[in-house]
């Protein structure tokens, strides 16, 4: 069974960074691919940013990109999202996922965390 744990949600006023990290074995890493998504009150769950299990590739969705970033701590088996210039539309509860495929349309996803909440006041 993989266990993803994620923790560094908070509030933050626009234009604010905040850094979230997701905790999983190594092994995880080296057979998933590893994304965060997000889910909005009242709206869908959707695709923010993905690293492929190699570790070579990354994938971001239009509304992030240049904004957030994703990677991987080998050191502390943990993959990381910093999200910079905040915008109060990033205000949602974000998840961790580990998943076979994760691209930014097409996604299958074997493992979710708890979620964190992120919140970005105006």
């Amino acid at each position: 069974q993989v266990q993803l744990v994620e923790s560094g949600g908070g509030l933050v006023q626009t234009g604010g960074s905040l850094s979230l990290s997701c905790a999983a074995s190594r092994r995880t890493f080296f057979n998933y691919d590893m994304g965060w998504f997000r889910q909005a009150p009242g709206k869908e769950r959707e695709f923010v940013a993905a690293l492929t299990l190699s570790g070579s590739s990354t994938y971001y969705a239009d509304s992030v990109k240049g904004r957030f970033t994703i990677s991987r701590d080998s050191a502390k088996n943990t993959v990381n999202l910093q999200m910079n210039n905040l915008k109060p539309e990033d205000t949602a509860v974000y998840y961790c996922a580990a998943g076979r495929n994760i691209r930014p349309i097409e996604y299958s996803i074997d493992y979710w965390g708890q979620g964190t909440q992120v919140t970005v006041s105006s």
